[in-house]
């Protein structure tokens, strides 16, 4: 079992930056790939970035590239969304996951490869 906590969402103004943090509890978070996800009302959950378990490899939607960073660290049971030059159409609530497949050295793309989900964080950017 894993619990995924996000925090750091908030009000931005178009241009700004915001930190974007999940904290897991649970013995396997550091062996599972996760990954972030966005929602808008009336929309699917849309993939954002994601990461190996290790680390090594990340992955990007074609929409946040050379803006968005997703980082991870291991000891701490944390990862971490860097989200630079934010656009108002990033508006919407973020959502931390973690992917089924152990020590898989993929990254996934799709939620149904994510067995857990955190509440969500609502980003707001104003123009």
């Amino acid at each position: 079992q894993v619990q995924l906590v996000e925090s750091g969402g908030g009000l931005v103004q178009a241009g700004g930056s915001l930190r974007l943090s999940c904290a897991a509890s649970g013995r396997t978070f550091s062996r599972r790939p996760m990954g972030w996800f966005r929602q808008t009302p009336g929309k699917e959950r849309e993939f954002v970035a994601a990461i190996t378990w290790s680390g090594s490899s990340t992955g990007y939607a074609d929409f946040v590239k050379g803006r968005f960073t997703i980082s991870r660290d291991n000891t701490k049971n944390t990862v971490a969304l860097q989200m630079n030059s934010l656009q108002p159409e990033d508006t919407a609530v973020y959502y931390c996951a973690a992917g089924r497949t152990l020590f898989s050295g993929s990254y996934y793309v799709k939620t149904q490869d994510y067995e857990y989900w955190g509440q969500g964080t609502q980003v707001t950017v104003s123009s």
